[in-house]
């Protein structure tokens, strides 16, 4: 299932940005499969347990990337398709970050960065308190783990125990505003995690079994996945380039970029 709804979500989070004159299609389309792995397989979570107090709670802080996140969630189940239509366009469901309010699944509203962690630790922290064991998964752009609510939240996770709480971060290495290491280096970034007392892996994040596999191990300290990515993946002239941080695919990007779609299948 997750091959196939990150196939569907390339194109239509493609589709989205075009017909609507939206930015952010890099970032949507280097976090796609991320998302597919958590909603198509990991995550016990489901359209018709949105209200549930047991369901797990995934949380996009990259709020950026939403035309991807709505994509997926969409082909998933949880509301119409067709909404995605009008995304980003005057009287959409649909904003042009992820809003919370009125979109079943969506847990909380993101796109000022570095907030969906704070949130998720004190989620967890509650749960733990009220004796509820679910997981909780936030997943970061790289960039905005430059914010130092993330590093204050992390701190707060290990020292709870929280077990629970495991971060995605898609490390696609791009920004606004060029390399991720040229505007304010991370690295050495797993050890930063390790220094924090996170347990740490890294994988390929564009391969859905690695994603798996990792996702679904547990242990007994909060779980950092560090997923390397590639902004734009699946379209050659968008790949790493960071200035589809920021472009709008025209009509002719469009149709060679779902050509290539048609036929590239390493997004699986």
């Amino acid at each position: 299932m997750p091959t196939e709804l990150a196939r569907q979500a390339r194109r239509s989070a493609l589709a989205m940005c075009s017909r609507s004159g939206a930015s952010h299609i890099g970032a949507a389309l280097s976090v796609i499969d991320i998302l597919s792995v958590l909603y198509g397989e990991v995550a016990d979570v489901s359209p018709h347990r949105t209200e549930d107090p047991s369901r797990d709670i995934v949380l996009v802080s990259k709020g950026h990337s939403a035309s991807g996140v709505y994509a997926v969630m969409a082909h998933a189940g949880y509301f119409p398709v067709e909404w995605l239509d009008d995304y980003y366009l005057d009287g959409s469901h649909l904003g042009g970050h992820v809003t919370a309010h009125g979109i079943p699944g969506v847990e909380l509203s993101t796109g000022a960065l570095g907030h969906a962690l704070p949130f998720g630790v004190g989620r967890a922290i509650a749960d733990k308190l009220d004796g509820i064991d679910r997981r909780i998964f936030v997943v970061l752009s790289d960039g905005e783990c430059a914010e130092g609510s993330n590093w204050e939240a992390a701190l707060m996770a290990a020292h709870h125990a929280l077990r629970n709480v495991t971060v995605i971060v898609d490390r696609n290495g791009l920004q606004i505003l060029g390399r991720t290491e040229d505007v304010l280096g991370l690295e050495p970034f797993a050890d930063k995690w390790r220094a924090f007392g996170w347990e740490v892996e890294e994988v390929e994040g564009h391969d859905h079994g690695e994603l798996g596999r990792a996702l679904h191990t547990r242990s007994q300290r909060p779980r950092a996945i560090i997923a390397n990515t590639t902004k734009g993946k699946g379209v050659d002239f968008m790949e790493d380039r960071v200035e589809w941080h920021t472009l709008v695919p025209n009509d002719e990007h469009l149709v060679t970029a779902l050509a290539q779609l048609e036929t590239n299948t390493t997004e699986a």
